[in-house]
């Protein structure tokens, strides 16, 4: 009588594998959820047409803003204007168009209730927060080319690319110019950075949508009024709101750097700070009410 044949036992059934989400998972997430969001959108396009109408408005004006910076040349060179709209966008503009983003992006997910949610998708408080940081700086970096890119664009299509007369009356060559009106929009990326870090830091402080979004433009319009006052040379290179001003080295007839890079060094210490400050707060933070 043969035994019978042998039977291999059955191989327990295959759990799926389940991966657990990496960084650029979450930041790809925080993306998704920022392009959704209309208000993001709609802070774009603005950025897209406002400038295009403001080029429009300044160039009808029959009497150019004497007083302010390049103001006297906008109907004599279409570089002239993009410098305008720089020196009054950095006054207020630019830390609200990137607090909208940055000042909402953890308060919303207190108002909201969220918290929990997110954080048993199996990522990390560390993940999140990077992705949120980079989703933040990514949009504001996006602003600000934007802007600059329409501006510059629709002062050169409207009024013209002749030669830019410089801050020290020398006359500039147009495609000395140009190079140069790109160069000063590109240093208020550094401030407009770190007015982003610090709206992160108001929004995971308060958690509240409302005031990380009005106090970076709040504390930015106290900063521009402390460094026109006397007396305060000492703290001034230390405000985020100085180096908006370093793009005027730039355009002088014997150009000088020194602003532009304390500028850089001012920008950096102010989002290693808030983002530290904000990381820790997050890290130390009870979760379990929301």
């Amino acid at each position: 009588m043969s035994s019978p044949a042998a039977v291999a036992p059955l191989a327990p059934p295959q759990r799926a594998a389940r991966r657990r989400p990496t960084l650029f998972d979450a930041i790809a997430w925080e993306m998704t959820k920022l392009t959704a969001q209309a208000r993001a959108r709609l802070t774009l396009l603005i950025c897209l047409i406002a400038p295009v109408l403001i080029v429009i408005v300044i160039n009808g004006q029959q009497r150019p803003p004497k007083d302010s910076l390049f103001g006297r040349y906008i109907h004599q060179s279409g570089y002239a204007v993009p410098l305008l709209v720089l020196g009054f966008a950095a006054q207020w503009v630019l830390p609200l168009l990137t607090a909208l983003v940055a000042g909402d992006i953890f308060a919303s997910e207190d108002q909201h209730g969220t918290w929990k949610t997110v954080l048993t998708r199996s990522a990390s408080r560390a993940q999140l927060f990077w992705a949120k940081t980079i989703t933040a700086l990514a949009f504001a970096t996006a602003v600000l080319a934007i802007l600059a890119a329409s501006t510059i664009v629709a002062g050169i299509l409207i009024v013209g690319h002749q030669d830019l007369t410089g801050l020290s009356g020398q006359l500039i060559p147009s495609s000395t110019a140009a190079r140069l009106v790109i160069a000063s929009w590109a240093t208020a990326l550094a401030p407009m950075l770190g007015f982003t870090c610090l709206a992160i830091l108001l929004s995971v402080r308060s958690r509240n949508p409302a005031f990380g979004i009005a106090a970076p433009v709040v504390i930015g319009m106290v900063m521009q009024l402390a460094g026109t006052l006397g007396g305060v040379e000492g703290i001034r290179p230390l405000l985020l709101t100085t180096p908006f001003e370093s793009w005027h080295g730039l355009l002088a007839q014997h150009q000088f750097y020194a602003p532009l890079i304390w500028g850089f060094v001012a920008s950096a210490g102010w989002c290693v700070v808030c983002l530290t400050t904000a990381f820790i707060s997050l890290r130390r933070r009870d979760i379990a009410g929301g």
